[in-house]
C-alpha cells in the first residue's frame, strides 16, 4: 500500500460512508459541501490501494445465527497456515493474531440451533499442531455497534442527519438461496451496483433495490467500514477481556460504550464475561487507558490483554493470502 495521508475531507468521508455505506457520493457531496467529482476521486483512491473498504454484512440476530469469537493456540509455523484457512471461509470474520503471533482469535458463525454438520468445532482447521481451542459465546453488544468512534467523529451532527437512510419500520423479513447471494457479493465490496447484484440474484433492479431497501429496514443487512486504524494515527490494536462482577456488569458495558478507545464490545460467556477490541495511539496511551479508566471501573475483578500483531482478514474483507504471507 502507497504511503497515505488522510486529510479532512478524506476522514469525512469515512465518517459518512459508516453513516451510510451505500450513500450516492452525490448526497455525501452536498453534505460535506464539494463537489461530486472530488467526492468520488478521493473514495476510488482510498479503494484502489486497499486502504479502504464498504462491506455489507447480515445482522447474526436477525437471521437465527450466533457469533462466537474462537481463540485458537497452535505451533508458531502453523499459524498463518491455519489462520488463512480461516479466513477463507464465508462464515468467519475478523482473523487476526494475537499475543505475539502465538494465538489466532477470530469470529464464526453457527445456527442458533446447530446441527450435527453445523457444530462449530467441526468448522475449525483440523491439525496436530493446534494445541488449545477455546469459544466463547457473544452475548449481546454492549459497544461499537455503529463504528469506531475514532473514525466517526469527522462530522457535525447536522451533516449526520442529512446523511442517515430513513426506512419504514418493517416486519421481520425470510431469507431466500437469491438473498444469500447478495449476502456475498456485498460481503467483498458494499457498493455493488445494482446491475452486477440483480445479475447475481437473478433479479431485476427494481427488486433489487426494494429488497435491499427491506433487508436494510429490518436490520438484517448493515454496512461497515474497513479501514486501518492506523491510517487515523492509531497504531495499537489489543483485544480485552474483562471478568466483571455480575452486578457491574451492565455498568461496565455502559462505561465501555463510552470510551473512544473502544472498537467494539460484547458480553460474552467463559471466565471473563466481557470482551473488547481497543483501539489506541500506541502502547503508551494503552497503558494509560488501562490505568485510568479500566482500573477506575468498578466491579472489573481480573483483565486480560492479547495485542493484534496481524489482521488476516477483517469484516468480509481477506487482507492477504497464503503466498503472500
Amino acid at each position: 500500500m502507497e504511503t497515505l495521508t488522510l486529510d479532512d475531507v478524506d476522514r469525512q468521508l469515512v465518517h459518512a460512508l459508516q453513516v451510510d455505506g451505500r450513500a450516492p457520493f452525490s448526497r455525501i457531496a452536498a453534505a460535506l459541501g464539494a463537489s461530486d467529482r472530488t467526492i468520488a476521486r478521493r473514495y476510488r483512491r482510498l479503494r484502489s490501494v486497499g486502504a479502504l473498504r464498504v462491506v455489507g454484512l447480515p445482522d447474526s440476530r436477525r437471521t437465527g445465527q450466533v457469533d462466537w469469537l474462537v481463540r485458537i493456540q497452535c505451533a508458531p509455523d502453523a499459524v498463518l497456515p491455519v489462520a488463512a484457512t480461516l479466513a477463507r471461509r464465508e462464515d468467519t470474520s475478523w482473523v487476526g493474531l494475537t499475543s505475539g503471533g502465538t494465538e489466532i482469535t477470530c469470529v464464526t458463525r453457527t445456527h442458533r440451533r446447530p446441527r450435527e454438520d453445523g457444530l462449530l468445532l467441526r468448522k475449525l482447521p483440523r491439525s496436530p499442531r493446534i494445541t488449545q481451542v477455546t469459544a466463547h459465546c457473544l452475548l449481546r453488544p454492549v459497544a461499537g455497534t455503529s463504528g469506531w468512534p475514532g473514525r466517526t467523529n469527522a462530522l457535525t451532527p447536522a451533516q449526520v442527519e442529512a446523511l442517515t437512510p430513513r426506512f419504514d419500520e418493517g416486519a421481520p423479513v425470510t431469507l431466500s438461496p437469491a438473498d444469500h447471494e447478495l449476502f456475498a457479493l456485498l460481503a467483498k465490496e458494499g457498493r455493488t451496483d445494482y446491475p452486477a447484484l440483480a445479475a447475481a440474484t437473478g433479479w431485476s433492479e427494481s427488486t433489487t433495490r426494494r429488497r435491499l431497501d427491506e433487508l436494510r429496514r429490518f436490520g438484517t443487512l448493515y454496512f461497515d467500514v474497513d479501514l486501518d486504524p492506523a491510517l487515523l494515527g492509531h497504531t495499537a490494536e489489543t483485544v480485552l477481556w474483562l471478568a466483571v462482577a455480575p452486578a457491574e456488569l451492565g455498568r461496565v458495558g455502559a462505561a465501555l460504550a463510552s470510551h473512544d478507545e473502544v472498537a467494539f464490545a460484547s458480553a460474552t460467556t467463559g471466565p471473563a464475561n466481557l470482551v473488547a477490541f481497543l483501539v489506541s495511539r500506541d502502547a503508551d496511551a494503552l497503558y494509560d487507558y488501562l490505568a485510568e479508566r479500566i482500573g477506575a471501573l468498578p466491579g472489573v475483578l481480573h483483565t486480560e490483554t492479547a495485542p493484534i500483531t496481524r489482521h488476516v482478514k477483517r469484516a468480509g474483507t481477506l487482507l492477504f493470502t497464503p503466498e503472500a504471507g
